[in-house]
């Protein structure tokens, strides 16, 4: 197998400020390597650099409203690492901003995020315990400029994320417990209106005390074009929201387990949009049937390392639940390029670069807040839960 270099922990803290600019001093080179892959690929669609404060500009008015810390945040980022807002902007709107272009000249995406993601829950795991993950199908060369940032935060729970270097936030789970990944999905619904990115929105869950805030935020921020959040708890409990830009269709688990690959799969928001994007996507009806198949056979005693090997599934490679890099039609290198494995309430994750190539998994850790594992210690006696609340009287 190839040894690739893991990903580089990014550790920070203070005012958003502050956090910002020591993120671009830490990650500087790969900011720096994740901005000159998206304007070369805006390049490519014809369009020059100069055009980046164009399309970025559509978003950043509405964004000072809706979250103004996070702008100063890439404010920060953008001075820690000596480039521009704009730049720091385009990777965190990089979805948004290259399908505008894309549209704006006629041309289809035909290189999609792709993403299997998994949620188990403590039922059916061996330790009692959630365990969420995903593959995450994308640029090959992005596993050199990803990295994983820790926040730690004054004004409500520490957060650990995999993201691109520059980015605010992609998949990860805080101390609260709150996990969340995402997915690719189209519908005929998207880019009629401009949105909140959603990395905006994936940070926004991710700083979120109670899981419901989190679900809120999801659920009802507007967004540009579709997307597919799976959220969980470590207290128990998992959702996968469904999102096209202006309504959001719930998913349960069934039997314990979320799966879910790049295609609708709620019958109500199937009965209401259309489904645009399996033409880039075929695999995806396969990809979600395979992970779930092969955690159904450890059901009740399940592992992140059977996570992991259904996850490494190579079923019709090379568009496998674990794609290695391979070079497709439009040019560009498509991967695998991190699987992303966490157990919140063991206040850790793990991460392998490029599994196709490299099944190395470095640890990440994060501790959980004493409250929140006082409250699943627990949660499955009632009267020591009704014991609480009168005493809290």
């Amino acid at each position: 197998m190839t040894v690739v270099p893991p990903f580089p922990l990014v550790d920070v803290s203070g005012s958003p400020s502050e956090r910002g600019r020591a993120y671009g001093e830490q990650a500087r080179e790969r900011i720096v390597l994740s901005i000159s892959l998206y304007a070369s690929q805006l390049e490519k669609l014809g369009f020059a650099r100069e055009e980046i404060s164009r399309f970025c500009g559509l978003f950043l008015p509405r964004l000072k409203e809706w979250a103004p810390d996070l702008v100063e945040e890439m404010e920060g980022i953008a001075a820690g690492a000596n480039v521009d807002l704009t730049s720091v902007l385009m990777v965190n709107a990089r979805t948004e901003v290259l399908q505008l272009a894309r549209r704006e000249k006629g041309i289809v995406d035909d290189e999609p995020d792709g993403c299997t993601g998994a949620v188990i829950l403590p039922d059916a795991t061996r330790d009692g315990r959630l365990i969420h993950g995903q593959n995450w199908d994308w640029r090959a060369e992005c596993a050199e400029t990803s990295i994983v940032l820790r926040i730690r935060r004054d004004d409500g729970p520490d957060l650990l994320t995999f993201t691109e270097a520059g980015g605010l936030a992609r998949s990860g789970f805080n101390a609260a417990g709150i996990g969340i990944t995402a997915n690719y999905l189209e519908s005929d619904r998207d880019y009629r209106e401009i949105g909140i990115p959603l990395p905006f929105i994936r940070r926004r869950a991710l700083e979120a005390a109670h899981f419901a805030d989190a679900v809120r935020i999801v659920a009802i921020t507007p967004k540009s074009g579709s997307n597919n959040m799976i959220l969980s708890t470590a207290e128990g409990f998992a959702v996968d929201l469904e999102c096209a830009p202006d309504e959001a269709f719930s998913i349960y688990p069934d039997n314990d387990l979320i799966v879910h690959a790049n295609h609708w799969q709620s019958a109500v928001a199937l009965s209401k949009l259309r489904e645009t994007g399996l033409k880039d996507v075929p695999d995806s009806f396969y990809r979600d049937y395979r992970v779930k198949r092969r955690l159904m056979k450890s059901h009740g005693s399940i592992t992140a390392i059977d996570l992991k090997d259904a996850l490494f599934d190579e079923f019709a490679w090379p568009l496998s639940v674990c794609r290695p890099p391979f070079r497709k039609e439009g040019g560009n290198i498509s991967a695998t390029v991190a699987m992303i494995i966490f157990e919140p309430a063991a206040g850790f994750m793990e991460i392998a670069p490029l599994p196709a190539e490299c099944r190395v998994f470095t640890r990440y850790d994060l501790a959980m807040e004493e409250a929140v594992l006082a409250r699943m210690e627990h949660k499955d006696d009632p009267s020591e839960t009704i014991a609480r609340a009168v005493g809290e009287r």
